[in-house]
């Protein structure tokens, strides 16, 4: 046996025994006094983003970056051309941005923050999905070095393609 699988093997027989020895019975039943805290509900992981995006667009890479620091697991697909997602999704002419993505049966085109998405998916509207149209300047991957951004409003998209305000930035 090599000496670096002795060690190995050494290691997990010590760290198997601490987890089997029993913590010493307390001396009398009325010094047990922690509350035992309540376990949280295990968390719903968050549905997979699939973002459709141009290979070389920088901006879009920022905001999947900004997508799995809120959690998310994100799929990325570089193509050339995105327009057919667009139209296959429902994107409203005049409301694209660089990139589209699919995430819980909804799109999302643009810069949307994580925050929005989530809400989508907590709220579960009859729609298509959400909307930022353009890339404005302060949303997330269009983050300027200064710090500076300009308002911008996310817009909800309905089943029959309007929009409608769903968050202002």
């Amino acid at each position: 046996m090599h000496a670096a699988t002795a060690v190995l093997v050494l290691g997990a027989v010590v760290s198997l025994g601490a987890c089997a020895k029993q913590a010493p019975a307390p001396e009398r039943a009325a010094e047990v006094t922690a509350e035992v805290a309540p376990v949280p509900a295990p968390t719903q992981a968050l549905p997979l983003v699939v973002v459709h995006k141009s290979p070389s667009c920088g901006c879009c890479g920022l905001w999947v970056d900004h997508m799995r620091q809120a959690g998310f697991q994100v799929e990325v697909r570089d193509e050339d051309n995105v327009n057919p997602v667009k139209e296959r999704v429902g994107v409203p002419y005049g409301k694209g941005s660089c990139h589209t993505a699919e995430v819980g049966g909804y799109f999302i085109e643009g810069h949307v923050p994580a925050a929005d998405v989530k809400r989508l998916l907590a709220e579960k509207p009859d729609a298509k999905g959400l909307v930022l149209p353009g890339m404005p300047m302060g949303s997330p991957g269009m983050e300027m070095p200064d710090g500076h951004s300009e308002p911008y409003t996310v817009e909800l998209v309905r089943r029959d393609g309007t929009t409608a305000a769903f968050a202002a930035h």
